[in-house]
């Protein structure tokens, strides 16, 4: 079996995408998560070549190197934990990463502020931050909801966050109609 990583493939739609364009080119693949695809049977150089042509017309990107990798690994961990799990975690932010990667926190988090120029916690914080705002762009939860919901310990830290991220209190950002958010491949 051949493993890819690949860059920007951060939801559902970005699954179904690769799965698709992968399957126009006759690949037979195993599987396909959230930045990795496992192909049945091992690819040439030029098949590669093939599939990351075609990938990057969607915006996505093979990573090569393991440093790429790791740091797509750890946006995949965060992006679905923000996504789907948030309320499920159950450890800190350091000890599920370094848990998840088989890794050293210290080191995962000095990489990343290096390639990325972020710390991996204000890249969490911005993740929520979008998830906030998409969830009060629905319009379906309240406030206190939403802070259980990503695991907030009050609605005030919440309130708090946001306006330090966002320049703007949850209940004004709720009154502007047309503010933009950004996808979460774009943090």
């Amino acid at each position: 079996m051949n493993r890819l990583h690949i860059k920007n493939m951060v939801c559902n739609r970005c699954i179904l995408v690769v799965k698709t364009e992968l399957e126009k080119l006759g690949c037979t693949i195993v599987s396909v998560e959230l930045g990795e695809v496992i192909f049945k049977d091992q690819i040439s150089q030029m098949e590669k070549e093939a599939i990351s042509q075609k990938l990057r017309l969607f915006g996505f990107e093979i990573l090569d190197d393991n440093n790429s990798k790791i740091i797509e690994k750890i946006k995949t961990l965060l992006i679905d934990l923000v996504q789907f799990k948030n309320n499920l975690l159950k450890l800190t932010l350091s000890d599920y990463l370094s848990q998840e990667l088989h890794q050293d926190y210290s080191k995962l988090s000095n990489l990343f502020s290096h390639i990325e120029g972020i710390s991996i916690e204000k890249y969490f914080i911005n993740l929520k931050i979008e998830k906030v705002k998409e969830l009060i762009v629905y319009n379906e939860l309240s406030l206190s909801e939403i802070a259980d919901a990503l695991n907030y310990s009050s609605v005030s830290h919440l309130s708090n966050q946001f306006k330090k991220v966002t320049g703007f209190s949850p209940s004004y950002f709720k009154s502007l109609n047309k503010t933009k958010r950004k996808g979460l491949d774009q943090l």
